[in-house]
């Protein structure tokens, strides 16, 4: 088993599991170069807000969008945008991916934001 397959088995499990929960989830992806953070409705059928590296007006701000400190802006983007649309608990999604580095940081700043997991 490669690495890529292990980690869509890892996010079956966690997916089911929030499923059967009905909860909003925090979805988070990311690759070399970017990350990117969701706010998905408990059907699954709605993406009800989105932050990443890739816009612009937080691109201009980054040098880099693949690092810890991108991860962190993009998690307290994400909770700021949640809290306007009056969610405060969600349940995270980290798509198979290891809760280290950049995945945690996102997580932690959407914890500093107000989101609670």
């Amino acid at each position: 088993m490669n690495k890529k397959d292990a980690r869509i088995r890892r996010s079956r499990k966690t997916r089911l599991r929030i499923s059967e929960q009905c909860a909003t989830r925090l979805v988070v992806s990311r690759s070399n170069c970017h990350i990117y953070a969701q706010i998905v409705a408990p059907e699954g059928n709605r993406v009800l807000a989105s932050a990443s590296t890739v816009e612009g007006d937080v691109r201009k701000d980054l040098k880099n969008g693949g690092n810890k400190s991108a991860a962190a802006i993009i998690g307290k983007r994400i909770a700021e945008k949640a809290k306007s649309l009056g969610i405060d608990t969600v349940a995270f999604d980290r798509a198979g991916f290891k809760y280290h580095g950049r995945v945690k940081a996102l997580a932690e700043a959407a914890r500093e934001g107000g989101l609670k997991f």
